[in-house]
C-alpha cells in the first residue's frame, strides 16, 4: 500500500515548517493535517433531560385525545418528529438518534413492548416514558447510539 505523503514527496513537493506543502508544478500550497481519533463522547447523553422531553411532549399532545385508529397512525409520526427535533436541540454531538412511539387503545388488555439492540454499553443509552389517559396508551422510547 502506498503512502500519500511519500507519493507527494516523490512528485517534487517540499514540506514547509508550518505543515504546508509547496507544489512546484501548480504553485499552490496544500495543508497536511494529522488524523484525530475520538473514541468516546465529549458530552454524555442526558437521560433525565430526554425523559423530561418525552413527558412534556406526550402529556401536552395526548392529554385530551381519544383513540382513533387513523388518527393514531398520524400522531405516531408527528410525535416522533417532534421528539427527535427536541432531542436534537440538546446539541449532543456524534450521536445517532432513533425514536419509537407506540400508541394503542386502552381496553383493559396488557401489552409488553421489548427491543434488542447491538450497542456499546459504555456510550450508547436510551430513555423511555409511558403515558395513558382514559382511552389510549402511548410508549415513547429514544435510543442514542454513539457514532465514532
Amino acid at each position: 500500500m502506498s503512502d500519500p505523503v511519500k507519493d507527494k514527496e516523490k512528485k517534487g513537493g517540499k514540506l514547509a515548517a508550518d505543515g504546508t506543502r509547496d507544489e512546484e508544478d501548480t504553485g499552490q500550497r496544500t495543508i497536511t493535517l494529522e488524523n484525530t481519533y475520538q473514541l468516546g463522547p465529549l458530552k454524555r447523553f442526558p437521560v433525565a433531560a430526554v425523559t423530561h422531553i418525552l413527558t412534556d411532549v406526550l402529556t401536552s399532545h395526548l392529554q385530551e385525545e381519544k383513540y382513533e385508529l387513523q388518527r393514531s397512525r398520524e400522531q405516531t409520526l408527528t410525535l416522533c418528529k417532534i421528539i427527535k427535533s427536541r432531542v436534537k436541540e440538546l446539541l449532543i454531538p456524534r450521536y445517532k438518534i432513533v425514536v419509537l412511539v407506540h400508541i394503542g387503545q386502552l381496553t383493559g388488555q396488557s401489552i409488553q413492548i421489548s427491543s434488542r439492540c447491538l450497542w456499546d454499553a459504555s456510550n450508547d443509552n436510551f430513555a423511555s416514558y409511558s403515558f395513558k389517559n382514559s382511552s389510549l396508551f402511548c410508549v415513547a422510547t429514544v435510543y442514542v447510539v454513539y457514532f465514532e
